[in-house]
């Protein structure tokens, strides 16, 4: 299952006998899947302009897989008591495969949230698949590669673009924060040891955008492995390193921009 994948580095861990189930009644979302998962492909510039915030080609995953049949979907699960609603409560899910029988999986995409956005993630999970929404829940995140790797990932896109100052970012759309900038500074001008622009740029960038409390396979890990979510059956699929690409150059930030702009037209 999902081979494909796995050769490119993906990771792949199914709990719950999720992977018996997917592959004896839903085989065509694996196929939906990785049509979609095969194609993700993120340039570096992406990730550094949009400041370690979703970035563009995580929304062109989402909408790849709305493409295949994934759209958004909310759940609505009313109580009633002798025919009086006593409790409604609404779960939206970032993406949906509905089937004729009436079986749905769910899918979520944590790129690069605050960790506790697994927890709810989990429980809406498990309590869709408690009370017969789904069948399976599926967590899209940050595989160990990718996020072990992305201090090198951002320090060769500096070393490759030759960036040795905050002005050489501006072509790159990124500007360090006022807190940021005195924080690098600190290091690069101190009298004792003082570092290269380089290296306190990335440290900081990785540190405060991509940093251990955020969403990334470890902490979806220690989360499943406590029981968290149990026993909705789970699929957890970690993005690798190899969908970082470097070869875009300044073409890369085309959508970035025209977003922008888009964004700046619609707060006149």
């Amino acid at each position: 299952m999902f081979e494909r994948l796995k050769e490119r580095g993906f990771q792949i861990e199914c709990f719950s006998h999720a992977e018996a189930i997917l592959t004896l009644d839903f085989p065509e979302a694996i196929a939906e899947l990785e049509a979609a998962l095969s194609r993700a492909t993120i340039p570096v510039q992406e990730i550094v302009a949009g400041g370690g915030g979703e970035t563009k080609g995580t929304q062109r995953l989402r909408r790849a897989l709305t493409a295949q049949g994934w759209p958004k979907f909310t759940f609505k699960v009313e109580k009633t008591i002798n025919g009086i609603r006593r409790e409604s409560v609404s779960h939206e899910i970032d993406h949906v495969r509905s089937f004729d029988n009436g079986a749905r999986i769910a899918l979520e995409i944590e790129w690069n949230n605050k960790d506790p956005f697994y927890d709810r993630d989990l429980e809406n999970f498990k309590r869709l698949h408690a009370d017969g929404g789904i069948s399976i829940g599926i967590i899209v995140t940050r595989g160990k590669s990718l996020h072990d790797n992305m201090r090198s990932i951002v320090r060769r896109f500096l070393d490759e673009q030759g960036i040795d100052g905050f002005d050489d970012l501006v072509p790159w759309g990124y500007m360090p924060t006022p807190r940021q900038r005195a924080a690098i500074l600190s290091r690069t001008d101190r009298e004792k040891a003082p570092i290269p622009f380089r290296e306190a740029l990335t440290d900081k960038f990785v540190a405060d955008k991509f940093g251990e409390a955020t969403t990334h396979w470890r902490k979806l890990e220690d989360r499943v492995r406590r029981g968290v979510g149990n026993p909705c059956p789970l699929v957890a699929i970690g993005l690798p390193d190899t969908i970082v690409t470097f070869h875009e150059g300044q073409s890369a930030l085309a959508e970035v921009e025209a977003e922008g702009a888009e964004d700046r037209i619609s707060d006149l």
